[in-house]
């Protein structure tokens, strides 16, 4: 596939680095003349200017793009080539900030495709590694809701009962189940769980500590997920 990223800082390039070592083609725009020469240093096609005016983008190639990620550290920068990407018919991500309020938020999110945080992306790792073992968060799908992928462990109270005699709270889902070193798929009433299989779940941060308790057990009574 081919893409085009607008910012090669520090999230643009990393990301560039991953598409293009899957692969893919990529074409970046960058405004600063000392980043973009050390973009082109890594190996990367780069076109200096602003992302934010279409003669730019289409130097870039955005007629030919399959999606164009919009990763500067400048909102309006990246909203206003993610609504000129729109129109040349690409698929739209557009980076945007901690810092700006719930109603930025969705005033955004209703007119590209999809929004990515780049420091909520690091801390879900940095609370993985912190967590370790049994518990691991997948992803942030809303301000309160957060996808966990839990291991049953020997202490678990759930070792040895059925997906349908797991009962967890009201705002609390399972997504999906795998047993261990299987790949993960939907879960099915009568999947008994053992110590070492993995179990997706949805759920609210409020109930994220009941449900950890519920699969996993004790061993990481202390840690608070969740906590904002």
């Amino acid at each position: 596939m081919r893409f085009v990223i607008i910012g090669a800082g520090r999230v643009g390039l990393r990301t560039a680095r991953v598409l293009r070592e899957e692969g893919h083609e990529v074409t970046l725009i960058e405004s600063n003349t000392d980043i973009a020469e050390r973009a082109r240093t890594a190996g990367f096609e780069v076109i200096e200017g602003d992302g934010a005016h279409e003669a730019t983008l289409e130097q870039a190639g955005v007629d030919e793009a399959d999606a164009v990620g919009a990763l500067t550290a400048d909102l309006n920068v990246n909203f206003a080539a993610c609504m000129i990407a729109k129109h040349h018919g690409c698929r739209t991500v557009m980076r945007i900030d901690e810092d700006y309020r719930e109603e930025i938020y969705q005033k955004y999110a209703d007119e590209v495709d999809e929004i990515v945080y780049p420091e909520r992306l690091g801390a879900i790792g940095a609370k993985n590694a912190l967590l370790g073992g049994s518990i691991r968060a997948i992803a942030d799908i809303a301000q309160h809701l957060q996808v966990i992928l839990f291991t049953v462990t020997e202490e678990s109270p759930m070792n040895g009962y059925t997906i349908s005699e797991v009962a967890l709270p009201a705002q609390a889902r399972i997504l999906a189940f795998g047993k261990e070193d299987v790949p993960m798929g939907i879960p099915l009433p009568d999947d008994s769980l053992e110590t070492g299989d993995r179990l997706a779940v949805l759920a609210d941060f409020s109930v994220l500590d009941e449900v950890r308790q519920l699969l996993v057990g004790q061993e990481s009574a202390a840690v608070a997920m969740g906590g904002e």
